[in-house]
């Protein structure tokens, strides 16, 4: 009989600590970005709705295309 067949099997080896940091970090960055993306968008918003709400009619800039005329 071989007497390496006696031993309980041996346990895997632990998991990467690091691989669940760099995915937690990446997720925290994403969240970030994502927020200041809706703080900018949310600030736009803000402001011409207060545009409107003052009276304004030329609150939204319209951008005409630099066409030259033949």
């Amino acid at each position: 009989m071989d007497p390496l067949s006696l031993l309980p099997p041996a346990d895997p080896p632990p998991p990467d600590p690091r691989r669940a940091g760099i995915l937690s970090l990446l997720i925290i960055a994403a969240l970030v970005l994502g927020g200041l993306l809706l703080v900018h968008l949310l600030r736009n918003a803000s402001q011409l709705q207060d545009c409107i709400l003052s009276g304004r009619t030329n609150c939204a800039p319209i951008e005409v295309p630099q066409d030259s005329n033949p």
